[in-house]
């Protein structure tokens, strides 16, 4: 039979991510490879995914190892298959194109029913991970099924075979000492300093969030003004519209989706706030993109992004909030999703802080924290003179890089933010 070599190539993931690490290796050379089955898993900043063949044959080569980083379009492995069957090969499969679709956001530590709790030392991709959430199949039972990989890991096709046959016969589970389970290194497992203490390594996500705070703090020369703003206006309307506007787009009304188009209608009047650092040059951003923090479950933290916020009414900028929120507690985002921000803003009162000190996310040079909305005693000015009211108050906290924002231009930015949002029309429609 004649024999051809097929180049595995690292798979387009969105139109601003550009490579990715490799983070475990599914095959080794001389491993029998069937079309679409995963090869090697990678992440990006912040999601993790499976790469699949767009063939069947045989691993012969792969270039990379564990931890290096790939470019978008580089061959990382080769893949001898018969002739005809490389040929026929589309550029990109299903599967393949399935990677860009379907990328898993890594949830390491959730609550103690979540699958991600499942096997002690025993490591689990995210993908079967996120099977496993979307079957309803707990912790433990995902433990007791038997995996055909290497030291008796359970891979995509095991859990769909069980998924298959699940409740029409017995199941097949694993002895309750497996022969070939693997044996959890001392720097993966928690370890036990005085008998009560534990030494637990942070999971991926939490090293690369370590790293990029650190950098931004050594990179950046963090200044901060703070603003107290009356959004008494603001929360009227919202009390007034929220029902309707749910009934008619089937989305809920919150606060961010206004805090948002007050952001990006102040970006629009200083647009030296939507610029980045490059060196001694100042790249000025044509596009107002808003990255949008926002908590996992399993408490990291993510920031996924708004594109051409200034384009949106507040219809779409509602859609386009409630959008990324969920696709990020649900682990759904897509690489591209968390790429190309200019500005982030971070909802710091939504655990009751009234203000905050927030880092500024790079390569951006500025970052605003909106505080827990409050009602406080307030003077009033009238006509007829002052009195004491009860006004629904916040704070705006700016961090902004003082390498290339004075104070001017940072406290004039906020105090725009605020005024947006105080002059409020409370008859607006929408």
């Amino acid at each position: 039979m004649l024999m051809a070599r097929f180049e595995l190539k690292l798979p387009k993931m969105g139109e601003s991510v550009a490579e990715a690490t490799i983070t475990n290796w599914l095959k080794k050379p001389g491993d029998t490879i069937e079309m679409d089955e995963a090869v090697l898993e990678i992440a990006t900043d912040k999601v993790d995914s499976e790469v699949p063949s767009e063939v069947a044959g045989v691993l012969t080569e792969v270039l990379f190892q564990e931890n290096d980083v790939v470019k978008v379009g580089q061959t990382i492995a080769y893949i001898e298959t018969d002739a005809a069957t490389a040929t026929a090969a589309a550029p990109v499969s299903e599967a393949v194109a399935h990677v860009e679709k379907t990328v898993i956001a890594a949830q390491e530590t959730v609550s103690a029913t979540d699958v991600s709790q499942a096997g002690e030392g025993r490591f689990y991709s995210p993908l079967v991970k996120n099977m496993a959430k979307q079957e309803n199949i707990s912790a433990a039972e995902l433990d007791q099924i038997v995996g055909s990989g290497k030291d008796g890991r359970l891979n995509k096709e095991d859990l769909l075979k069980y998924i298959a046959t699940r409740g029409t016969k017995p199941q097949t589970v694993a002895p309750a000492t497996p022969v070939a389970a693997p044996v959890a290194t001392p720097s993966a497992a928690p370890v036990s300093l005085n008998g009560e203490d534990e030494r637990v390594e942070m999971d991926r996500m939490r090293k690369l969030i370590v790293h990029h705070m650190q950098a931004s703090l050594n990179t950046s020369a963090h200044v901060q003004s703070f603003v107290e703003v009356d959004v008494t206006n603001v929360v009227k309307w919202r009390d007034k519209m929220k029902n309707t506007f749910e009934k008619r787009e089937g989305e809920k009304l919150t606060f961010t989706p206004i805090f948002m188009e007050a952001v990006a209608k102040a970006l629009r009047d200083f647009p030296m706030m939507n610029i980045s650092v490059d060196g001694d040059f100042i790249i000025k951003k044509k596009a107002i993109n808003l990255g949008m923090a926002a908590a996992l479950p399993n408490g990291n933290l993510i920031v996924p992004v708004i594109k051409n916020a200034d384009q949106l009414n507040l219809v779409g900028m509602a859609k386009a909030v409630n959008d990324l929120a969920n696709r990020a507690k649900t682990g759904k985002l897509k690489p591209d999703d968390t790429q190309g921000g200019t500005y982030t803003v971070t909802n710091v009162g939504t655990f009751g802080s009234v203000f905050g000190t927030p880092i500024i996310n790079q390569p951006q040079v500025g970052i605003l924290a909106l505080g827990a909305i409050r009602k406080v005693p307030a003077v009033i000015e009238t006509p007829e003179g002052d009195f004491i009211g009860i006004r629904q108050k916040m704070y705006l906290s700016h961090s902004y890089d003082h390498r290339v924002v004075d104070g001017a231009l940072g406290g004039s930015f906020v105090k725009r933010v605020a005024e947006i949002l105080e002059a409020w029309d409370v008859n607006r429609e929408v």
